[in-house]
């Protein structure tokens, strides 16, 4: 039964996660860099430009977002690796990175851009970070260098995951699918989506996840209907339909899960729809596997709603988006899950799966777990939602 203790208790019947799963190594990240240089060298580029932001977490452990400020690793396919760096930040830039590199420090008056042009030589061949900012790469071209786009460097390592990297993400999901469960019992008729969302923030930070909830969406009735939501605190009724969407991360490493139930009783064609949604998700997972294209793993779950009755492709009611989405240490992250990706599937990949059913201004359903690609197929991090009535 959805529905009991209230926010206090629930809260306090926490503690903190057990099974911790083991920080990214040192031998890793050499490892990840010494990949990286043989695809800018395949790329035919001189070095790498990873700016401040998750690839530079993936490679160096730096914890920085992007700023005005350039930020960024620069690695050569032969030679050591140097960090561009403004020099006041040099102290909390050596204390956060996780490896050894040169550094090429800048004043505030200086430019990042010549400084890189001289540390690689102009005339060299840069492949740079895709999300790098525009106007940087024109300040790098004036300044001598040649650039290629370094998409296929960043996404070939990136989109593999290791065991290291495994590991951590499914103690992240771990976390959220119960902090799920803690807030279906703690809720209750009145309740806001506010105080749902305040939960779910307590309830992370309780297990161990440092941030507490990533992001969070809580919805309940018509506002499910709206893959993000509507504006308003509402106020939860009985015999509504609720969905939840939350995360943590755990070392930088995401979850993201979504659970779609009833409060009380619902229509039989919302419970219709629900077991439909269901259905979709299983048959991406089914359709998974080395090989497959991310493409047809969308058109797998697309068939099953067509053949209801629903969409086609886009159309309302049915499907408004892709079935999913690549996730490591960026929520998002390529390859997708959607028409026209025709990235083959590999060991080691990973995505949500959540192809969501939405009947227009009345209700939607989502039920988003994440997988991961072995040899022989998918296997989930987290076990789908049984029913539209129970989470376990």
């Amino acid at each position: 039964m959805i529905g009991g203790p209230d926010f206090a208790s629930e809260l306090a019947a926490i503690r903190p996660w057990a099974d911790v799963a083991p920080a990214i190594t040192h031998a890793e990240r050499l490892a990840r860099m010494d990949r990286a240089r043989a695809l800018t060298a395949a790329a035919g580029a001189d070095a790498l430009l990873v700016n401040a932001g998750q690839s530079l977490c993936y490679f160096a452990g730096l914890p920085w977002g992007s700023t005005e400020r350039m930020v960024a690793l620069l690695l050569p396919v032969t030679g050591d690796p140097v960090m561009i760096c403004p020099r006041f930040e040099l102290g909390s830039l050596e204390a956060d990175m996780a490896i050894e590199t040169q550094m090429a420090l800048w004043e505030e008056e200086d430019s990042p851009f010549a400084l890189a042009a001289k540390v690689l030589g102009t005339g060299k061949t840069l492949a740079a970070d895709p999300m790098l900012p525009f106007h940087w790469a024109e300040k790098l071209r004036a300044s001598g260098l040649k650039l290629v786009d370094a998409t296929p460097v960043i996404d070939g390592c990136r989109a593999i995951k290791s065991p290291a990297e495994l590991a951590l993400m499914q103690q992240a999901k771990n976390m959220t699918l119960a902090v799920h469960r803690a807030t279906a019992r703690m809720l209750r008729p009145g309740i806001r989506a506010s105080e749902v969302k305040r939960f779910i923030h307590e309830a992370h930070k309780a297990m161990g996840a440092p941030g507490g909830y990533s992001f969070c969406i809580a919805q309940f009735g018509q506002a499910t209907a709206f893959p993000h939501g509507l504006p308003g605190d509402q106020a939860l009724e009985e015999n509504q339909l609720v969905l939840v969407d939350t995360g943590c991360t755990i070392e930088g490493y995401n979850s993201d899960i979504t659970r779609t139930y009833a409060f009380g009783q619902v229509s039989d064609e919302i419970r219709r729809i629900w077991d439909l949604e269901k259905e979709a998700q299983a048959a991406a997972f089914d359709a998974a596997r080395p090989g497959a294209t991310c493409a047809s793993v969308d058109d797998a779950a697309r068939a099953v709603i067509t053949k209801a009755g629903f969409g086609p492709d886009y159309a309302l009611p049915g499907v408004p988006h892709r079935t999913g989405h690549g996730i490591g240490l960026s929520i998002h992250e390529a390859p997708y899950l959607v028409r026209g990706d025709t990235t083959e599937l590999k060991p080691g990949m990973c995505f949500s799966n959540e192809p969501m059913m939405v009947v227009p201004n009345r209700f939607g359903v989502r039920l988003e777990d994440h997988f991961y690609i072995t040899e022989t197929g998918a296997r989930w991090f987290t076990q789908p939602q049984p029913a539209i009535d129970r989470l376990a």
